[in-house]
């Protein structure tokens, strides 16, 4: 029995790009830190937000690279003046990635009390009707 994937099936027509993109949305392994929410704005809008304390807006680096998202967190170590009894406070690099649909435009970047927002804009489509002619082959 031979095996049908997604992109392939008859009636997704020219849908291939949609199983590499399932497969590199598996494949980004975040392992949850740090940890985010998902928030849907409005019907065209939505909001990213990363709990990043103890990071500055210089430490952090937003590109889109090929429709995915990436959010980038880098500190300086500044733990050879400073003896800690207990460091609960991650300081580790992170790299989060979101796949962004087709017409989803990354908007502002705010940092406000630890938390990172961004902000995502989706494009409503025009509706389009286009009538095609159908000729007759000669008689």
């Amino acid at each position: 029995m031979t095996k049908l994937t997604l992109g392939a099936h008859p009636f997704l027509l020219g849908f291939e790009q949609l199983e590499r993109l399932v497969e590199r949305t598996a494949k980004s392994g975040n392992d949850g830190y740090p940890p985010y929410n998902i928030e849907q704005a409005s019907e065209t809008s939505y909001r990213i937000t990363l709990a990043v304390a103890g990071f500055t807006e210089a430490d952090l680096s937003i590109t889109v690279e090929d429709r995915q998202l990436v959010i980038r967190g880098r500190q300086q170590d500044d733990a050879d003046d400073r003896v800690y009894l207990h460091r609960g406070i991650a300081t580790r690099q992170f790299q989060r990635s979101f796949v962004l649909a087709d017409g989803v435009e990354v908007g502002a970047a705010v940092m406000e009390n630890g938390l990172l927002h961004v902000d995502l804009n989706r494009a409503v489509p025009n509706s389009v009707v286009q009538t095609i002619e159908i000729r007759r082959t000669g008689s």
